[in-house]
């Protein structure tokens, strides 16, 4: 059995794929590795070890904030935990902890939490497959 962190990890870089030349994703923000986004710059180039290296740092600090803003996590199970740090690692810590999976979460109402994944599938106004596929699978790991 993994625990959440591992978990997480492993559905982050399952969705976000690890490229490493900085390049402009699909809303025109400046990533590199597994989807980073924190001080990234045009020409940047890491390689493979910096890249998980820093996906596994960033996945912990969301561990940890997810975990903050969505106390009643602590009691779940890492399964539930790591579909909410894969959310977050995508959308922003503050966007999860104002949106409806972290609030259902908190009331208990889990598959009203489950099913509010499957509303963050869009990216610049637009519907994008590939987030489709995550929310889906983000959403199955947190029934699981």
């Amino acid at each position: 059995m993994m625990d959440a962190l591992d978990l997480a990890v492993k559905t982050v870089s399952a969705f976000e794929g690890c490229r490493l030349r900085a390049y402009r994703d699909i809303v025109g923000v400046w990533t590199i590795g597994w989807g980073e986004t924190a001080g990234v710059r045009p020409g940047m180039v890491w390689t493979q070890e910096q890249a998980d290296i820093v996906l596994r740092r960033r996945t912990g600090h969301f561990l940890l904030a997810v975990l903050q803003r969505c106390q009643a996590l602590h009691l779940e199970g890492p399964e539930r935990q790591a579909a909410c740090v894969s959310l977050a690692y995508n959308i922003g810590i503050g966007a999860f902890g104002a949106s409806s999976v972290c609030r259902k979460t908190m009331a208990q109402d889990f598959a009203g939490a489950a099913d509010s994944f499957l509303l963050w599938d869009k990216a610049g106004g637009r519907r994008i497959e590939g987030l489709v596929r995550r929310r889906k699978a983000e959403r199955a790991l947190y029934l699981s």
